[in-house]
């Protein structure tokens, strides 16, 4: 008797049973709630976005899908929940770039390897950054800001939505490419670096679109430039960053959902396809416009790569500006 040929033929038995129950395990998914976590306060784009996460789930599958603010720590304390979960696509993540992306260069250590700790599921939203300054500014463009810059080392600063947000790295790719020098002023979250720029205790403010459109509108503030490839559908006056002479400054704030890392693949794709779904519904493309933001919806595959190269984009502006946080 062949017992070599024996114990393959059970491997190979024991390999085809698993497969068969990974595949009945994602036909049945979910059997129960599922938790979505967003590692930012309530209120801002992150908690809408995850929203739409939520929303998505439950109209595709029946099931209910519950939105958890687990903020702290540039987002890595909810994070690490999602990194440390069952891969059992009943605890998923969705965020900014700052956990699946950005925070990996800015931290010393980390709780969790964004590059092996989760499994991209779909690039949910974007949003256009939007370089915005004070209405009494002496500049009204960025060659203008630029040349102040220049002329006035360290007298103009920038607010931001916090230290090593997408708002925050902008202005330091900013400063990089243009060669100038700038003073960071952090805040928590768009809200008061919005109020403090209209009240002129602030100079200038790389924000995404969907926070500052309602003060754009209302002329509150400068438009100078976006940050995105092409012009901001938002904004098609305002002119992009390549178009004034900086032909590799990219920033886009992007809002993603992952699941914890070995989650089976028939699940994550069960959820991208829900996403893709419902954030093209025309009543949730209305939504997300009303907010500057546009809906994506990829796969999986296309979200790992575009992490991947985000990852290692802000990981030479970190890099070059020295920036680091504790």
């Amino acid at each position: 008797m062949n017992w070599f040929r024996l114990g393959f033929c059970g491997m190979t038995a024991a390999l085809a049973l698993a497969a068969t129950a990974t595949a009945t395990l994602a036909l049945d998914y979910p059997t129960r709630p599922v938790h979505v976590i967003c590692p930012y306060p309530p209120g801002g784009t992150a908690d809408i976005v995850a929203r739409l996460v939520a929303q998505a789930i439950t109209e595709s599958t029946g099931q209910s899908a519950v939105v958890e603010d687990r903020a702290g720590a540039g987002g890595n304390i909810g994070a690490e929940v999602v990194a440390k979960a069952e891969p059992d696509g009943y605890t998923l993540l969705a965020s900014p770039p700052g956990p699946l992306a950005t925070n990996i260069s800015l931290y010393k250590t980390l709780p969790y390897d964004s590059r092996t700790a989760f499994a991209p599921i779909s690039i949910v939203a974007q949003s256009a950054s939007v370089l915005v300054a004070r209405l009494d500014a002496p500049y009204h463009s960025v060659a203008e800001l630029v040349a102040y810059a220049k002329a006035n080392p360290k007298k103009v600063n920038y607010a931001s939505q916090g230290a090593g947000t997408t708002s925050h790295l902008t202005a330091a790719m900013m400063s990089e490419v243009a060669h100038v020098q700038m003073v960071h002023v952090p805040y928590k979250g768009s809200a008061p670096a919005d109020a403090d720029l209209i009240g002129g205790h602030v100079d200038i403010l790389w924000d995404n679109i969907g926070s500052t459109m309602s003060y754009i509108r209302a002329k509150q503030m400068q438009t100078l430039a976006v940050g995105s490839r092409a012009r901001a559908p938002e904004l098609p006056d305002v002119p992009t960053m390549a178009e004034l002479g900086y032909p590799d400054f990219v920033s886009v704030a992007w809002f993603a959902a992952a699941a914890p890392a070995h989650t089976p693949p028939e699940i994550v794709d069960k959820l991208a396809k829900a996403i893709a779904t419902y954030v093209h519904k025309p009543d949730v493309v209305e939504r997300l416009k009303a907010i500057g933001v546009e809906p994506v919806g990829d796969t999986p595959q296309e979200m790992g790569k575009f992490v991947t190269e985000e990852t290692d984009r802000w990981a030479k502006v970190i890099k070059a500006e020295g920036i680091q946080l504790e």
